[in-house]
């Protein structure tokens, strides 16, 4: 089972309680919090679904916007081996640590499918 919904441009998590015997997920990617349950896969799915067209019905009528706002900035902490052999990097290639920074997240994210969880243990 994938571990996310799509719909209408969201995405849900999917969970599943085994205390409860009950599948649950929360909307990504959004200011409110908003979440969703279902007893099988196919109610966890239109209880997804429902979830979004009422958060998209609630903002119209309140006059907000939906989406949540991403600033474009955040902390990273790393290691100071990490830290300092991503400046050399970036000096050596004559940009911004915070340029070098942009583009290897581009690149991360370009290559999703060849990242997997080894790779990024063995490089943090």
């Amino acid at each position: 089972m994938d571990d996310f919904l799509n719909y209408k441009g969201y995405i849900g998590t999917v969970n599943f309680s085994a205390n409860d015997n009950i599948f649950h997920g929360k909307i990504y990617g959004i200011n409110d919090l908003i979440t969703f349950e279902g007893s099988s896969v196919e109610e966890l799915k239109n209880a997804f679904r429902e979830a979004v067209d009422d958060y998209l019905k609630t903002c119209k009528e309140l006059g907000k916007i939906p989406d949540k706002t991403f600033k474009g900035s955040f902390n990273v902490r790393i290691s100071t081996d990490l830290h300092k052999k991503a400046a050399f990097i970036a000096t050596k290639k004559k940009i911004s640590l915070n340029d070098f920074v942009k583009k290897a997240i581009s690149y991360a994210i370009n290559h999703e499918k060849e990242i997997d969880e080894d790779t990024l243990i063995q490089s943090g």
